[in-house]
């Protein structure tokens, strides 16, 4: 795949940019809060390799929520995890790192995936091999003015923010041009640890409304 005929950015990912990220303690505890998310109103599942299992529990959830949700594969570090993953019904593939082994496989495939970098070189290695969004990682250590940074040299990168991003540095990485926002801990906080689940259903609709009003959602 190259840059010309990279996947597009899905058109509902521009109208609800949250992907939620999920690495529970086991497999089973994915479907209550993937339902809970959907009735926020978030679309977009990672679900991640960091939990063992998640590939074998991946084609229950897709049948089970793929009607409604995008359920993706992230933490794929390994050319066999990410054809695992493409088997299984990943919808997209997100890596923490730039490896050109991974990024081969999902090009080949012709689903999204966003390879995760953090230095200029490696963000436009992922974007030069045809990657729909590059995942900028961990986030928390740059600022939302890196987007803008970034297109100087790279005219029309994609960028993705990922790792300690919360509601409020979501909402300022999306003003400054982020097509989507990926949240783990500050969204789901303690939904895998007997958190109540009717909390993280009001924080995902209260995120995706500010995102709304503040004209974010394209």
């Amino acid at each position: 795949m190259t840059a010309g005929t990279r996947a597009a950015v899905p058109a509902e990912l521009r109208d609800h940019p949250i992907i939620a990220v999920l690495r529970a303690p086991t497999p089973a505890e994915y479907a209550p809060v993937i339902e809970s998310l959907l009735e926020g109103g978030v679309r977009f599942i990672e679900v991640t390799l960091s939990t063992p299992g998640t590939i074998a529990e991946l084609p229950r959830l897709v049948q089970r929520f793929g009607g409604d949700a995008s359920i993706g594969v992230g933490t794929v570090t390994e050319p066999d995890e990410a054809t695992a993953a493409i088997a299984a019904g990943a919808s997209y593939l997100v890596t923490p790192t730039t490896d050109e082994r991974v990024i081969g496989v999902a090009a080949a495939a012709a689903i999204p995936f966003y390879p995760g970098g953090f230095t200029p070189t490696e963000l436009h290695g992922g974007w030069r091999r045809g990657a729909t969004a590059v995942k900028v990682f961990p986030a928390s250590r740059l600022g939302p003015g890196y987007v803008g940074d970034l297109r100087g040299p790279f005219p029309g990168i994609e960028v993705i923010p990922s790792g300690g991003v919360d509601a409020e540095a979501a909402l300022a990485w999306l003003r400054a041009g982020a097509c989507a926002v990926s949240l783990g801990g500050p969204l789901l906080r303690d939904a895998f640890s007997g958190g109540d689940l009717g909390a993280l259903t009001t924080r995902a609709r209260e995120l995706q409304l500010l995102i709304e009003d503040a004209g974010l959602a394209r």
